[in-house]
């Protein structure tokens, strides 16, 4: 039986439709390119958080004295204002289709996994529950966003130390507020807001009672900071130490599509 062969294209001809591919496929990367550059820089200057406008105004006004009466004061307060622009930036983040899916409290790298117990503030029971710690340094985001839809169940602030927040045990003995949210299944999960050795602010934007959306916003932490995710009985992480959390967007774990809400 003969094999039937498809008639080949003139050299001249395939060349030019290699051409035609090459260039087409040069002005999608571009295009890519140039979305993706738009995208960083976005990112990088999106409109800050509430919670840094007065910073800003404060940045602004010694600039302003500064050209009024010396260079040196101009600069710093030009320098401050855009530190402080960088660090509150607050931009838009887009939550994963994925129902069941515990998402990021915030920006940052992990520095711990284990069992722990709840905290003892929320009333969450004594069995042990798997605990993820996230540490924001002072270049992350530091606006913290709901993992999951539920309500919110108990918030308590608890006043403490100001250790680094890349300890373990800033979780225990650091200035922190936690907040436990019930999922519809009754099942609860918490987050905990812990301020570092150069925070010393936290802010919590919900209340009790109050329904909320995953990857919503709730707070935000001033000037470097940690976030705990306490997660429901029976859920396990799906990230590592050193992993890069994405806050609202990256999955750190996932409940069983039957308890999915």
């Amino acid at each position: 039986m003969t094999q039937r062969r498809l008639p080949r294209k003139p050299n001249a001809i395939a060349h030019a439709d290699s051409l035609l591919l090459l260039a087409g496929g040069d002005e999608s990367g571009s295009k890519l390119g140039r979305m993706s550059l738009m995208n960083d820089l976005g990112h990088v200057f999106s409109p800050p958080h509430p919670a840094g406008r007065p910073f800003v105004l404060g940045g602004v006004v010694v600039f302003i004295l500064g050209v009024l009466l010396t260079p040196w004061l101009t600069w710093l307060g030009a320098a401050f204002t855009l530190f402080c622009l960088y660090f509150f930036r607050d931009p838009e983040r887009v939550q994963p289709n994925r129902p069941g899916a515990f998402v990021a409290p915030a920006d940052g790298r992990i520095v711990g996994v284990s069992e722990v117990l709840p905290p003892n503030e929320l009333n969450m029971g004594d069995a042990p529950v798997w605990r993820v710690s996230i540490f924001l340094s002072v270049l992350n985001v530091h606006v913290n966003r709901v993992p999951m839809e539920a309500t919110v169940s108990r918030i308590a602030y608890h006043h403490g130390a100001f250790l680094s927040a890349s300890m373990d045990k800033a979780s225990d003995v650091n200035e922190r507020n936690a907040i436990a949210f019930r999922l519809n299944d009754g099942r609860s999960y918490a987050v905990v807001q812990i301020a570092g050795l150069i925070a010393r602010r936290i802010l919590c934007d919900i209340h009790e009672g109050q329904a909320v959306l995953g990857g919503a916003r709730f707070g935000i932490i001033r000037f470097g900071s940690r976030t705990d995710l306490y997660l429901p009985p029976g859920v396990r992480p799906l990230v590592v130490i050193g992993q890069t959390m994405i806050g609202g967007e990256t999955v750190m774990a996932e409940m069983a599509a039957d308890a999915a809400p």
